[in-house]
């Protein structure tokens, strides 16, 4: 299936507002989730099961994680002739509110990517709000909408200083957006559509506010643009920090939250790895956790996650927690509300040990 109606644009050059070790070395859009994917794939996968086939991917400085990943874009079908996979150069950002994540220079710096293509509509998303999305719905309502942008929300679950707010008038028209939400607010889920020339014309208007969120910029123009908005129902999770991180990540376990963001008929794609199957030898114990391909179990797995080639040896204990690819849990040692980052060696008979409010982080190599 190809769209014939749209080409994507998404950002994964912002940061999160919290420092953390698991951002040392590589950028949020990258950090990976549920022990197979990253952020970045969630994006991806809901412009490929729409069959968007051009898409511009905005760069951090710290690149080589996700270059590494998404290659040339094989895993999402945008290894092609025509379109494809595009990285674009990203700006650092500036002193725009939190929760906003469309820098404007980017877009004016990328505007060759909506100059050269002929369909009618962009689709923008960031990277750190993980939903699954059926782009088609979105884009054919803002069509018969007649609208220039259609911003895609969800009401609060919970009170977010990272997110923004969408404040809706009559008719589903968008008023203001504005940084943090409070329960039962339109949260803003980082997705938007918009009216290819109308974004051009953005570019052109807009260019000496540059240094501003796109939404920051329009502000004062939002009835004569005429921002509509569309209420996605299913779910949609943010990560901006190792607390959200962490407890997202565990909301997960549950078969009934996990089923409303993997679907079969909108699967989420990611990077394809040639490795066996986990291996559970006699006397090791694994329960309500996700263990990746290529692990081998000797002792105990509780309540946890573990990334591709973990090993876990007999008399060693891991529980509600993350462990990253290639971690070794060493005889007789304890791990309990932790993410470790990857290649750590947890070494014999030591303990590693957070609490509930307080999660435990280790940073990649830390322990080798």
């Amino acid at each position: 299936m190809i769209n014939r109606k749209a080409i994507g644009y998404i950002t994964a050059n912002y940061a999160g507002s919290e420092r953390s070790a698991l951002l040392d070395s590589r950028p949020l859009a990258s950090i990976p989730f549920m022990g197979r994917y990253r952020l970045i794939d969630f994006p991806l996968s809901n412009m490929a099961n729409a069959g968007i086939k051009t898409v511009g991917l905005v760069m951090p400085g710290n690149y080589r994680s996700i270059i590494d990943h998404v290659g040339h874009g094989k895993d999402w079908g945008l290894d092609r002739k025509k379109g494809g996979l595009f990285p674009l150069p990203g700006n650092p950002y500036g002193a725009t509110k939190q929760g906003m994540r469309f820098l404007l220079r980017d877009i004016i710096s990328n505007k060759t990517l909506f100059e050269r293509s002929d369909k009618p509509y962009v689709v923008l998303m960031g990277t750190n709000i993980i939903c699954n999305l059926d782009l088609n719905a979105i884009i054919e309502a803002h069509e018969n909408s007649g609208v220039g942008m259609t911003l895609v929300y969800v009401k609060a679950e919970r009170k977010h200083t990272d997110c923004s707010r969408l404040i809706i008038g009559d008719a589903g028209r968008v008023k203001a957006v504005e940084p943090g939400c409070e329960y039962g607010d339109n949260k803003f889920i980082d997705c938007f559509v918009v009216n290819r020339k109308l974004l051009l014309k953005i570019i052109d208007q807009y260019a000496s506010a540059d240094y501003l969120d796109i939404f920051e910029a329009i502000a004062p123009d939002f009835e004569r643009i005429d921002v509509c908005s569309y209420e996605f129902k299913g779910l949609a999770v943010g990560i901006f920090g190792e607390d959200t991180y962490y407890a997202r990540s565990m909301e997960m376990l549950n078969p009934k939250v996990c089923n409303e963001l993997f679907m079969k008929d909108r699967p989420v794609l990611t990077k394809a790895h040639d490795a066996p199957p986990a291996k559970y030898s006699a006397g090791s114990l694994a329960c309500n956790s996700r263990i990746s391909a290529g692990c081998k179990i000797d002792g105990t797995v509780r309540n946890s996650i573990l990334a591709r080639g973990v090993i876990v040896e007999s008399g060693a204990s891991v529980q509600d927690s993350i462990i990253m690819q290639s971690c070794v849990i060493k005889r007789g040692a304890r791990v309990e509300n932790a993410i470790v980052d990857k290649n750590n060696t947890i070494s014999a008979n030591t303990e590693l040990r957070g609490t509930p409010d307080h999660i435990l982080v280790v940073g990649k190599g830390a322990l080798a």
